[in-house]
């Protein structure tokens, strides 16, 4: 009979085997409450489902078709007390799940610092918050310190009871930063930044991932996350300025390119103003900044002499650097009103199908009722201009 039972349960084992326990045992303040919400959420939710399922099988069992000494009472509709009992036991449950759910959503809050390192134990103002850049690649992770100059690449360190303050955004497409041990997931998006605090409380090395699918080399994109003690920290630190040289703008668009099972990589100095460069999509050099096109629009634009900043500016997960998607970089050579496309495509004799004033055509798409033989327009992102040369944005 025991052997009966080991082979029954072997299938359970096998399937537990794959389980990892690290979100109900983690090292970090704000996992441990978050963990702690889940359990008394599934506590108060389990208070309605175990009696429910207790009383199914109960009521199956006594009332039974060949059970003849069950109460039959075909009659019955009715029963105050028992009215009470099925609707006050739940709404005092949601009421409860509602006042664990508010208090967590605010004091959990990814974006607001830390009033404590773990129970009992708050933060003094003696001890400032390490600031970590968090930039999301394809596919794999920059770490850039910048109150210490320098970055790594899949490797991430921070020292046990210290609070950390996390800048998270992405280079191309949404990626999503977890820690199991140390914190909730919080996602990183282009060209938007998102903040993040925890801290660690246990020494020890811990995995990191992002937990939103990016590609093809998304299931190689983890770094190892270290918790250190605070002279380990300082010699991790030293041993990262003796690193394989400088992240500048250059350096950084090397290793922006598309890149599975990236190796750790660490930089002795960093460009102080690399990650706002990134965040505002701006590394490459000429390029307008986010920040400034939107300082320019917010006082007016710059009308039509404005509309060349847009092509620099371009740069989503269609024409990310590396990429064989999209199409070949074009230039914008000149801004024209419809009456004046119109005259030069009168000029050029094309037929008179084509309507006075018809709107300027989609990139790739022919002339309105035409087919020209020979005339090939060249195609930018967001214009097609009427001529069969390229040239330059300025001209």
């Amino acid at each position: 009979m025991n052997r009966f039972r080991s082979l029954a349960l072997l299938p359970a084992a096998v399937l537990l085997g794959g389980c990892n326990m690290v979100v109900l045992a983690p090292a970090g303040d704000v996992a441990v409450q978050q963990r702690d919400l889940i359990i008394v959420s599934t506590v108060l939710m389990l208070l309605v489902i175990v009696p429910v399922m207790a009383l199914t099988v109960l009521f199956a069992w006594r009332y039974r078709h060949s059970n003849k000494e069950a109460n039959y009472q075909p009659d019955w509709d009715h029963s105050t007390q028992f009215e009470l009992v099925i609707w006050a036991a739940p709404l005092l449950i949601i009421i409860c799940l509602g006042a664990v759910t508010w208090m967590g959503t605010h004091l959990l809050d990814p974006y607001r610092p830390l009033d404590r390192l773990a129970a009992g134990q708050p933060v003094t103002q003696e001890v400032a918050p390490l600031r970590v850049e968090v930039v999301a690649l394809d596919w794999k992770w920059l770490f850039i310190y910048p109150d210490y100059g320098i970055a790594t690449v899949n490797e991430l360190a921070a020292p046990v009871d210290r609070p950390i303050d996390f800048s998270i955004t992405s280079s191309a497409v949404m990626n999503s930063f977890f820690i199991p041990a140390l914190a909730g997931q919080i996602y990183a998006m282009p060209g938007m930044q998102t903040k993040l605090h925890a801290v660690i409380n246990r020494a020890g090395t811990y995995e990191g991932f992002s937990a939103n699918y990016s590609g093809a080399g998304f299931s190689q994109m983890k770094f190892a996350f270290h918790g250190l003690s605070t002279a380990d920290f300082d010699t991790w630190i030293a041993d990262g300025k003796k690193g394989q040289g400088g992240l500048d703008r250059a350096a950084y668009l090397q290793i922006e390119r598309p890149s599975e099972a990236v190796p750790v990589q660490r930089f002795a100095s960093v460009d102080p103003d690399l990650y706002r460069r990134i965040l505002n999509r701006c590394v490459e050099p000429g390029k307008m900044c986010m920040s400034e096109m939107m300082a320019i629009d917010a006082k007016g634009g710059l009308g039509m002499a404005g509309v060349y900043n847009v092509l620099p500016l371009e740069y989503d997960k269609y024409r990310r650097r590396g990429s064989v998607l999209g199409a070949e970089p074009g230039y914008v050579a000149s801004i024209c009103t419809p009456e004046e496309a119109a005259a030069m495509m009168a000029s050029r004799s094309l037929p008179a199908s084509v309507p006075a004033g018809s709107p300027l055509i989609g990139s790739g798409l022919q002339l309105p009722g035409t087919a020209v033989p020979g005339f090939t327009p060249v195609r930018t992102p967001s214009l097609t201009l009427l001529t069969g040369e390229r040239r330059p944005s300025n001209s």
